[in-house]
């Protein structure tokens, strides 16, 4: 791929600069890709309806074009043109929680170019809650596919550096709206089925969306386990392995007590092979001889980059944002340790 010059302009969050906005409008416009800031994480967006614009995008991710990518839109109108029917529990996530950090899976209406949804019969749809993101799909007159802006299969960026670090020279524009609120990719819940069903964890949980709209099933995908892989194509980013940082995750799950003398021992073990390790734990009275102890927090991707051969991470409850969070951890692990 030809190299090119990647502008970053910073623009106001709350309120985007209309100038700034209709440049990167017209670049979409003109088919090219670019990044912007949701309040998930940042999206590398192009036309939706452009099959030679969705097609950069995978190329320039990496990403397989059997990936189904997450259509954004800014109003209820487009999202009607996009599906071929509307749910009532759909509707009533959608009065509930957009704009916002979860997307509807729901069966494709006949305008979508079959490269945008992976060559499936349906389709994932959100509304951002972010007003540059809005403004833009706004100003571009046409919904936008967006994965997150990174080379597949790394961590998804929160902040603009970020997505410099993996996209630099390959496209041309980055909006810098700052860093994402939430920091993690927003719930994907498959709305085709007679009781819906979470295929990926994120920004709304599980029982936010069953006090909405009663039983919903949390398809064990979200654990990063094997599963069926007909639910599992249906979510973007769910088909192929993810966030996976440059460093080696281990991940150990279990007791407080159990958890922390395995990392100790793991730790012990690694150290004698010459290997640098940082551990991120929950807990502050974990004292073990390591490079780096480094506290959770949102601050996984950038210790992740490059400063370590090893990083163990001490898993957290599988309840609420919990499911989301140890989603993430299982898919950039090399491996799981339950003690």
């Amino acid at each position: 791929m030809k190299r090119v010059k990647t502008e970053i302009i910073r623009v106001n969050a709350r309120k985007p600069s209309y100038a700034i906005i209709r440049k990167a409008a017209n670049l979409i416009r003109k088919g090219e890709v670019i990044a912007f800031p949701t309040e998930t994480v940042y999206g590398l967006g192009g036309n939706a309806l452009d099959p030679s614009s969705v097609s950069k995008i995978y190329k320039i991710k990496g990403r397989p074009s059997d990936n189904p990518l997450i259509v954004h839109i800014a109003d209820i109108k487009t999202f009607s043109t996009l599906v071929s029917e509307i749910p009532p529990d759909a509707s009533r996530i959608i009065s509930k929680f957009w704009p916002g950090p979860i997307t509807l899976v729901l069966k494709k209406s006949r305008i979508l170019p079959e490269i945008t949804t992976g060559g499936l019969n349906t389709v994932a749809v959100r509304m951002p809650k972010n007003n540059v993101a809005l403004e833009l799909i706004k100003e571009s007159r046409f919904p936008i596919a967006a994965p997150s802006a990174n080379i597949s299969g790394k961590p998804s960026p929160t902040n603009a550096t970020h997505v410099k670090d993996d996209l630099n020279g390959k496209i041309k524009l980055i909006l810098d709206g700052g860093s994402t609120e939430i920091g993690i990719e927003s719930t994907v819940i498959d709305m085709t089925q007679r009781t819906p069903v979470i295929l990926r964890p994120g920004g709304i949980s599980k029982e936010s969306i069953e006090d909405e709209i009663g039983k919903v099933h949390s398809h064990n995908s979200h654990l990063g386990l094997h599963g069926s892989t007909i639910n599992m194509n249906k979510s973007p980013g769910m088909k192929y392995r993810h966030y996976s940082p440059n460093a080696q995750v281990i991940l150990v799950e279990g007791t407080e007590f159990n958890a922390k003398n395995k990392i100790i021992d793991l730790t012990q073990k690694l150290k004698s092979e010459g290997k640098k390790v940082c551990i991120m734990t929950t807990s502050k009275s974990l004292k073990v001889n390591a490079d780096k102890l480094q506290y959770m927090g949102k601050t996984l991707e950038a210790i992740a980059r490059n400063l370590f051969d090893i990083i163990i991470v001490q898993g957290i409850q599988y309840n609420k944002a919990g499911f989301a969070i140890m989603n993430r951890l299982k898919k950039a692990a090399i491996t799981s340790i339950r003690v």
